[in-house]
């Protein structure tokens, strides 16, 4: 039983191993000249402006939240659509009953402000 483990436990002893090589070679032979240019944060070639370091509101990631949540919501239409003639009337109310609770939750959502983070 445990010969047929024998190849994976290589594999990742080698994978250990090289990573460990690759890291030790790189501090080794790297040069580490750290300037105020380096050190600076950098995005989207745009200069920061104020701290990098600020935190969001909550409403921010509530916002993010509901994409999320909607956005996997959608890819349930995908095997709708694949089985929509197979499934005939009784898959067309199903799906009217899933976007009808989905858009009960977003009303809901809209209605409490959660899409508004100013």
């Amino acid at each position: 039983m445990t010969e047929s483990y024998l190849g994976i436990v290589i594999l990742g002893v080698i994978g250990v191993a090289n990573a460990a090589f690759l890291l030790g070679i790189s501090h080794l032979l790297g040069t580490d000249r750290p300037t105020p240019a380096k050190a600076a944060p950098y995005e989207s070639g745009i200069t920061p402006l104020g701290d990098t370091r600020s935190r969001f509101s909550v409403k921010f990631y509530i916002v993010a939240m509901l994409f999320i949540v909607f956005d996997i919501e959608t890819i349930f239409f995908l095997p709708w659509a694949v089985a929509y003639r197979e499934l005939g009337l009784f898959g067309f109310v199903e799906m009217l009953v899933f976007l009808l609770i989905l858009a009960a939750g977003l009303a809901y959502a809209w209605r409490k402000g959660a899409l508004e983070w100013d």
